[in-house]
């Protein structure tokens, strides 16, 4: 049976390439593959394969001391999620390109926005009527799916959030509870800290993301459509009343599904549905749209 699991800690490391080259090797023993990120922050990682395989890659994390009780976040795989594992040790973490706004102690990231878990979260919005969710991914994950009526930045990168965030736009919600939320949680922990150093008052961010909201509430609470994911599956559904949210390039038809451009010096994901996927050239916005010949 495979699995993929997706899991971070913030944690210091004093020499991250040691940790690379460990990790490296123990993945590769145990036949996963994936993406793993280390940095003097810690470390950050999507696996996929065979469930004992990770149950053992899991037990060689406690038994290292440092990445002890780390929350993994389990899924269905079909073994063919990632093509190849790849282990690379990077300034962050996150790519914000503000590696110098981040400290780490062994408790975790220094200065965030306060946890919130699934259930205090709909707590906090019964409680007060100024909540605002904050979406800590890039506007194209948010076409599919997102809390309700929530703020999206017009971000295409994580690169992309500090200056969005100091251009005035989110003025007007500085004084509000504002509550960050991503797919599993890591953005949240620096763009809250982010988000504090400029000036945003009450800052919160949702524990385990939205892969462990999805797991507690499914499609009953206040998210509404489909997961995007960063792997060949590309779309996650919580349950069978996930709704499609995203619009077709071409027909405007509700979709959750995904295509890569077909213009080869493009990079960009189109939303395309099944329909017109085998009418049309899949051609994003950028592009002009044209028949298949």
């Amino acid at each position: 049976m495979n699995k993929v699991i997706l899991f971070y800690k913030f944690v210091p490391l004093a020499d991250p390439k040691i940790t690379m080259l460990w990790q490296k090797e123990l993945c590769d023993k145990l036949g996963l593959k994936g993406r793993i990120i280390v940095s003097p922050h810690g470390i950050n990682a999507t696996l996929g394969g065979d469930i004992e395989n990770l149950r053992k890659y899991k037990r060689a994390m406690n038994t290292s001391g440092t990445f002890r009780g780390i929350m993994y976040k389990w899924s269905d795989g079909n073994g063919r999620e990632f093509p190849r594992l790849s282990v690379k040790v990077r300034d962050e973490l996150v790519s914000f390109k503000k590696p110098d706004e981040v400290k780490v102690n062994k408790q975790g990231v220094v200065g965030g926005g306060k946890h919130l878990k699934p259930q205090s979260l709909h707590k906090l919005v019964k409680e007060r009527n100024d909540v605002v969710f904050f979406d800590g991914r890039n506007n194209y994950e948010a076409k599919v799916g997102r809390f309700k009526n929530a703020v999206i930045p017009d971000t295409n990168t994580t690169r992309d959030f500090v200056s969005e965030i100091e251009s005035g736009k989110y003025d007007g919600i500085k004084d509000k509870p504002v509550v960050t939320y991503c797919t599993g949680g890591i953005r949240c922990e620096v763009l809250s800290v982010l988000m504090k150093n400029r000036g945003f008052k009450e800052v919160y961010q949702l524990d385990g993301g939205i892969v462990k909201y999805g797991e507690k509430y499914g499609d009953d609470g206040l998210w509404e459509g489909n997961l995007y994911i960063f792997d060949d599956r590309m779309t996650h559904k919580f349950s069978d009343k996930a709704k499609d949210i995203g619009g077709c390039v071409h027909c405007g038809g509700k979709t959750s599904n995904f295509e890569n451009c077909a213009d080869i010096s493009c990079n960009r994901l189109v939303l395309i549905c099944e329909n017109c996927k085998h009418k049309q050239k899949i051609l994003c916005e950028n592009h002009s749209l044209a028949e298949v010949k």
